[in-house]
Formats: C-alpha cells, structure tokens, sequence
C-alpha cells in the first residue's frame, strides 16, 4: 500500500538505435568470446601473466573495493526503513544543597527536619534508578527512503559493473603489452639478422678491396648501413624494456621481478573470433550496464527529492522503568511508558527542496547522454575493431609477400655482385628494401594480433549480463 503512494517518474529505457547488422563483419558464424578468450592465443606465458595480474593488480583490487563501499551504503541506505530502537540505563546519585532560611532542630545524628523533608546539614542526597527501550519508525508514505534505499542499490550495481570494466581493461592490456614486448623480440631478431646480412656483405666487400675488384667507396658505402643497422638495435632493447616494466605494473610486480622469456609471434595462435547480433551486444559490455545503473540511480534520487516535499510521519514509543530504589527498579509500580506520533510539514527551506530536485533532474538527464554514448561507442568500438582485424590481416599477408619478393631480389642482387655482373649500388637498393620489408613485417603481425585483442575487448570479453 506504502509503494503505491511513490511518487515518480519510474525509471524507463532511454529509447536508442541498434544496427541491424555489422558493415565490416565477416560470413562465418558468430563466434562470442569465452571467459577466457586469452587462452585462443595458445601462449602459456600469456596465461601466466594474466592470472598474476588477476590477483595482483592494483587498479583491480581498487574496483573491487568500490563494490564493497557500495555494499555497505546499501546497508546504511535500508537502515531508514527499519525502526531504530536504542536501550538506556541511568543510575544518578544527587546531593542538593541544604535550604537556607529554614528552621532546622538539632539532632544527634547531624540531621535536622527541614519542613518535615529528612536533610543533612550539608544538603541531601537522593540516588534514581531508570532502564528502557526507545524506539522510533518514521512510515515511508512517500516511498522516499525506498527510492534512496533504491539508488544505493543501482549504484551497487554500478560498481560491479565497474569491476568489469577495470577487469577487461586489465586483461586486454596485460594481453596487449605482452605481445607489444614479444613483437619487440622479433624486431630485434630481424634488426640482428639484418645486422649480421651487412657486416657478411661488407666482409665480401673488404676482401674484394684487397683484391682489387671493389674501391674503397664500396667499401664506405656498406659500412653506414652496417652503422645505421647497429645504431637500431639500442633503441628497440630501449622500447622492451619499457614494455616489460609496463607488464610489471600490470601484474603488481617490481620491474625487476618480471621479463619475458624470448619467443616470437609467429607461434602465436590467431583466434577466430566474430560478433554475433548488434542487439546482443549491449549485454556483453559492462560499460554500458553501468552507464545504465548509474541512470537507474539517478531516476531514484530524482524521486526521493520529489517525496521530500511531502509530509513525514515518525511514530515513537518509549518505555522502561524508574525508582530510586535499586531493589524496587522492576517492580510494576515503576514501570513507565510513553506513545507518540509526529507529523512534519517542510513549509519553509529557503529553496533548498526546489534546488536539491533540480540538481538530482539535471543530473539524470546527464547520466542519460553518458548512457547514449556508451551505446553508440559500443557499436563504434566493435565496428573500428572489425575493420582493423581484417586490414591488418590483409596487409600481413601482403607484406608477406612483400619479403619473399624483397629476400629473391637480394638473393639475386647479391649473386650478380659476387658475378660481377651488377655495381654495389643495385645490392645496397635490394639490401634497404628487404631489410625495411621484414621490419614492417613484424610490426604489421604485432598490430595485427593486437587489433585481435581490441576486438575482444571491444566485445566486452566473456562477460554478459545475467538475465
């Protein structure tokens, strides 16, 4: 009967557009993410990783504490729906000071009668003696300690939600930042290998000087690139480094605790991954139930602001016990007891009613166009993740293609030196283009494994909303 006197307005959807389709996705069948989407990849050191930044991280433990400050607030917010009983207990000892002006016959006890009232020639002294229960319950007519009990509750969810979120951007960067490190391994392995193809290169050059077949221009050409190919490397042992501190940070370590064992993309799993419906997705992301929870929280201020324009009622009952004899505390001539109902009618608040409705209604109707953006940067995020798992797909195989040219024209090139058949200058050419070919290569493979995970992530992960 109580709920039904609520005032509103009772919380809606906010109406959004859902695409019918992906444009960029591909034929086959749609492929959800598992909970545990990381594990497609097949890097047992990936998987090491993630279950250290699981337990370790500190952004996720920071979350996970939000969901426990909001627990509690759900217990302090439902308390105003309870009665509030507290029990006191008094015991007073009380000297006054005697009565002046008084006639007071002496006596052999050092007491006199003042006014036929027993007082001592210092005063009196009286002891009093009380125990009892105090409870008070103000009836939710209007439905307000509800709403607030409600929003606590949306918000609860909010920080779960929350959660989520920090715990898929936790496993997305660790994922991210792992293969940006691995990636950085193969770089270096093809800057070293580029760097050994020179310095075999001007070795044969050197040799041919002393014979007289090459000139000592030969010869200095081939040793800046030797120098510019050794000049590479520092800075990619730089960038690792970097990343693999960065890798600490995300699983709670000490940079010094943790490096990554050498390896290489190409034993990398590519998983297959493809989004189902559109309309599905906006129970997969977090993101966007919480926008949505912090909404449901703002339409229950805004309606408890309503309801405090209202009358508010409290019922109070008192009783307990008094004497001013301890043994005679319990007997049914001392018991006492008191009933009451308030009734209180804001007249008068110097606007603050009127401005605490109008802060809780903007706020609502901002929270609604973070919830809309939510929804359209949902669809965004999955439609920009799609394009760049199948460009970058698309360009490593190109660039593939693109090496295996560049590795037979130097084969040739080099051939043709040894010949004589062609100058330095042609080897130089076909010896830039394949070392630049097989740079971009690992590269290309690292972004494409990373637009893989941002797809993931884009998906909101394993995650979806309980029905």
């Amino acid at each position: 009967m109580l709920a039904g006197c609520s005032v509103g307005p009772d919380y809606a959807r906010p109406k959004t557009e859902t695409p019918a389709a992906w444009r960029a996705a591909g034929q086959g069948p749609a492929v959800w993410p598992s909970p545990d989407w990381w594990r497609g990849f097949g890097s047992a050191e990936l998987d090491q990783f993630i279950a250290e930044a699981e337990h370790n991280n500190y952004d996720l433990g920071a979350a996970i504490a939000r969901v426990r400050e909001a627990d509690a607030q759900i217990r302090i917010s439902g308390a105003a729906l309870l009665p509030s009983v507290q029990a006191s207990g008094l015991a007073e000892r009380i000297r006054r000071p005697p009565i002046t002006g008084a006639s007071v016959q002496p006596s052999g006890t050092g007491f006199g009668s003042i006014g036929g009232a027993s007082t001592g020639g210092t005063g009196s002294i009286s002891n009093l003696y009380a125990v009892g229960l105090t409870a008070s319950y103000e009836i939710d007519f209007w439905g307000k300690n509800h709403d607030v009990l409600a929003s606590a509750q949306a918000s609860d969810r909010a920080s779960r939600f929350d959660e989520e979120v920090v715990y898929l951007s936790v496993v997305s960067n660790t994922a991210i930042t792992y293969f940006a490190a691995v990636g950085l391994q193969d770089e270096l392995v093809v800057a070293r290998d580029n760097l050994k193809a020179g310095e075999d290169l001007l070795a044969l050059l050197r040799g041919r000087l002393t014979a007289g077949t090459a000139s000592a221009l030969d010869v200095s050409q081939q040793e800046t690139v030797v120098a510019g190919l050794r000049a590479q490397i520092p800075p990619l042992e730089q960038q690792l480094r970097q990343f693999v501190n960065a890798l600490a940070i995300l699983v709670g370590k000490l940079p010094e605790q943790v490096d990554v064992a050498p390896g290489t993309l190409t034993k990398v799993s590519v998983p297959a991954v493809a989004p189902g419906l559109p309309s599905e997705l906006l129970f997969r992301r977090p993101d966007v139930q919480e926008a949505e929870a912090q909404l449901m929280a703002a339409n229950a201020n805004v309606k408890a602001a309503r309801a405090a324009f209202f009358p508010s009622i409290t019922l109070t009952a008192q009783g307990g016990f008094e004497s001013v004899a301890l043994g005679s505390l319990f007997n049914p001539t001392s018991a006492l007891y008191s009933l009451a109902a308030g009734v209180t009618q804001p007249i008068f608040e110097g606007g603050l009613l009127e401005g605490t409705l109008e802060q809780q209604k903007a706020r609502y109707d901002e929270l609604e166009q973070v919830y809309r953006k939510s929804v359209v940067s949902a669809f965004s995020d999955v439609e920009n993740a799609l394009v760049g798992v199948q460009q970058t797909a698309d360009q490593e195989r190109l660039q593939n293609q693109a090496v295996t040219t560049a590795r037979q024209s130097y084969d040739i090139a080099l051939a043709q030196l040894r010949a004589g058949v062609v100058d330095l200058q042609t080897v130089l050419n076909t010896e830039t283009a394949l070392f630049q070919s097989e740079t971009l290569l690992a590269q290309v493979r690292l972004t494409h494994i990373q637009a893989i995970v941002t797809l993931y992530q884009a998906l909101g992960g394993g995650w979806q909303a309980v029905a």
